[in-house]
């Protein structure tokens, strides 16, 4: 700790010091009006590094993002001070790490509500695309409502610019990972799934599934071994030991454990932890409830940054004895909800380099040769799975994830530069043209029986042979307001509301209609329906006027003003169905299906808002996912919202579907398989994020669905194929 602590951060007067860790300390304080609060001030030679400074801003907007129901919701922070500052609120009680050393292990109840507790928080945490990456005993305080996740001084958001140093890691070794040392840029939301299990270990025995004096042996423990549950009591330890699946796809989710939890019944009961009494240091001496650093780590907490190699620091001094701990209840107790079984994985042997180890009050920087890294990669790798299962990189290094759709019997897929053709029964790579362009907007368009390769406009617009990929028409398409292809025709609305049709064959025009529909008109067409559909709002704002065109002569087939901000989705044989949205952020509120035959219009009112939502139609049945990670189906026949499930998967791909399942692309090459029928997650691949794992592509592609088997890619550069008809065996 600094000789001289500062008076205040901000307008916070900092009255006595609560704990010191490896990046700052942390400091009870008062506002002006009295309300306590735990700051956080940035140890004076970090403030100097603008890598830090980086790193705390990361933290700082982390924290931001999540609710505050599970955390220590932000107050006020100025990462620009010269100590960078961060304050939260103030929440009384011991850490995990602090009650097990006072009072030793939990009994069963307790174990009960802490996993319910710290589910619901990576929930929540999850669902804003955070990944904490550091959740251990001490980053997990004991409030009377519950425990609360803190210290977010390593988490990084799903978006963000930062990423890991390469060939070094950051983290806790007892509580990381086996992907946290393999491949530190593919941690994803299974990891702190896996930390939970570690947690839970610690929380009911007083040590961790993985143990040694050595961190670099606790490491080889936790990617090679099986974890120690002995004392951790049934039926917990059952969900504890697929929390600690190797295979991060193995792992259940902060929902599944939830929904497993709930056939517990007493996982729920009234009794809250009693929270821990001890003397804050510095100013005074003035007894306070213990508030760990994060404000959010503990005095025994991991500094929330990369250090130079040090020695390990002295433990902190004891505190004095909290309360006794209820007896513990009786251990007799149903089981759980079931949740998969982790399936073994062949172990890999592990080079551990003896480059820098800096322990810092509990943190470590392990620079590594390798932990059963990835080999060299391959124009067309099969995967050795399921039949019909198969990995390719068509371009080898580019970055990007490849758009990809079915048609004219091939896998056809744009990618930054190049378009290519694949063969749907093994990947293997059929032709591939450079087309001269960085962006790429969509999975490209099969129309007048050529492949399309830019389906929104882009550069031009071109047809080229699905055979071979030569270009056999292109044109401009600049001066148009939005462009849609319609079965084989390719729609251009302008501004002003014209609309021009061209012969997606030839390229040459086959008609013009002025003014045929509203102007500022968006254009969307479903497969197999023989209409298009122009939207545009209503002069007064309060609804949308729908304009259905045949492609093939721009005629106007039927017209409809329909209340409400609407955005199509699907269309059947008889009916349209929107998504409704409303307010500034245009959240969805509901889904809704108009009849032109009938002129009748059936609404689904959604429970909650939801942000930025992709949608698609199969049938009756709408299936939504938002942006937070919410899936959801929605039964318009019905009228009535079928399930949802929190996927943890932020700004995931527009849904597909089958008879059987929903499948969904995740921002980290994931693919997932939820069961139709009731929104069980059933099945996901590995994560394939590759070298630019710190950045999120503008755009996934729905997965295609074609002959029972699911097509899909990702940001490494591949696309893969999966047998739907078994999603657990992914």
């Amino acid at each position: 700790m600094e000789a001289e602590l500062p008076e205040y951060a901000g307008h916070y007067r900092l009255e006595s010091c609560l704990g010191s860790g490896g990046m700052g300390v942390v400091h009870l304080a008062r506002s002006t009006s009295g309300m306590r609060l735990a700051v956080k001030v940035v140890h004076a030679e970090f403030a100097k590094d603008p890598e830090f400074r980086g790193r705390f801003r990361q933290e700082v907007a982390a924290a931001r993002r999540v609710s505050g129901a599970f955390t220590a919701p932000v107050v006020d922070a100025d990462p620009d001070a010269g100590r960078p500052w961060m304050a939260t609120s103030f929440i009384a009680g011991p850490t995990l790490a602090e009650q097990v050393k006072r009072n030793g292990p939990l009994d069963a109840g307790q174990l009960r509500r802490l996993m319910a507790g710290l589910a619901e928080a990576l929930r929540d945490i999850h669902r804003v695309g955070v990944v904490h990456r550091d959740l251990k005993p001490s980053n997990v305080l004991l409030a009377e409502d519950g425990p609360k996740v803190i210290d977010f001084g390593i988490s990084r958001p799903a978006d963000s610019e930062l990423r890991t140093e390469t060939g070094k890691l950051i983290g806790t070794p007892p509580f990381m990972a086996p992907e946290q040392f393999r491949r530190p840029r593919e941690v994803g939301p299974a990891a702190d799934v896996f930390a939970l299990g570690s947690v839970m270990v610690h929380a009911a025995t007083g040590r961790g599934p993985f143990d040694s004096d050595s961190p670099y042996v606790v490491a080889y423990q936790v990617v090679h071994d099986e974890p120690d549950l002995t004392g951790v009591p049934e039926p917990l330890a059952g969900l504890v030991r697929r929390c600690l699946a190797k295979a991060p796809e193995e792992r259940p989710t902060p929902d599944e454990l939830m929904r497993a939890l709930r056939s517990v019944a007493a996982s729920y009961d009234t009794q809250a932890f009693i929270p821990a009494q001890r003397v804050g240091g510095a100013r005074g001496q003035a007894e306070s409830p213990s508030q760990p650093e994060s404000p959010s780590a503990s005095p025994t907490a991991s500094p929330s940054v990369a250090v130079p190699a040090a020695p390990a620091a002295p433990a902190a001094p004891a505190a004095p004895a909290a309360p006794a701990a209820p007896a513990p209840e009786p251990q007799s107790e149903p089981e759980p909800e079931a949740v998969p079984r982790s399936r073994p994985r062949p172990g890999r042997r592990v080079l551990l380099a003896a480059g820098a180890l800096g322990l810092a009050v509990g943190a470590v920087l392990v620079s590594f040769t390798a932990f059963g890294g990835e080999g060299e990669t391959r124009e067309k790798a099969p995967s050795g799975g399921a039949p019909g299962a198969w990995t390719a990189e068509p371009v080898s290094g580019r970055g990007g994830v490849p758009q990809c759709t079915h048609g004219a019997r091939a896998l056809l897929c744009a990618q930054t530069g190049v378009v290519f053709a694949l063969d749907p029964a093994d990947g293997e790579l059929r032709w591939r043209r450079p087309v001269g362009t960085e962006s790429v907007s969509g999975p490209p368009v099969v129309s007048g029986g050529l492949v399309q390769p830019f389906p929104d406009g882009g550069p031009r617009l071109e047809g080229r042979s699905p055979a071979t990929g030569e270009r056999v028409w292109q044109r401009g398409a600049s001066g148009y307001r939005s462009i849609r292809y319609a079965g084989d025709m390719l729609l251009l609305a302008g501004a002003d509301g014209t609309v021009t049709g061209v012969d997606s064959a030839s390229g040459r025009t086959a008609w013009t209609k002025p003014a045929a529909v509203p102007a500022d008109t968006a254009l969307d067409a479903f497969p197999g329906d023989p209409l298009a559909y122009a939207t545009a709002p209503t002069p007064d704002g309060t609804g949308t006027r729908v304009t259905a065109l045949d492609p093939g002569t721009g005629e106007v087939r039927w017209s409809a003003q329909l209340a409400g901000t609407l955005r199509p989705i699907g269309a059947g044989e008889d009916s349209v169905d929107f998504l409704a949205v409303d307010g500034p952020d245009s959240r969805a509120v509901g889904v809704v299906r108009y009849t032109p035959g009938t002129r009748t219009t059936s609404r689904v009112e959604l429970a909650v808002p939801r942000p930025d939502v992709r949608a698609s139609v199969r049938g009756d049945v709408a299936y939504l996912l938002a942006a937070d990670g919410a899936l959801q189906a929605v039964d318009l026949g019905a009228g009535e919202e079928l399930w949802h499930l929190e996927t943890s998967v932020p700004h995931g791909s527009a849904p597909a579907a089958d008879a059987r399942h929903v499948y969904v692309t995740a921002p980290d090459g994931r693919l997932l398989a939820v069961d139709a029928r009731d929104g069980r997650l059933v099945g996901q691949t590995p994560a394939r994020l590759g070298a630019d794992a710190g950045t999120v592509a503008a755009a996934l592609p729905s997965p295609v669905v074609v002959d029972g088997l699911v097509y899909a890619s990702a940001p490494d550069g591949t696309v893969f194929a999966v047998a739907g008809r078994d999603p657990a065996a992914w």
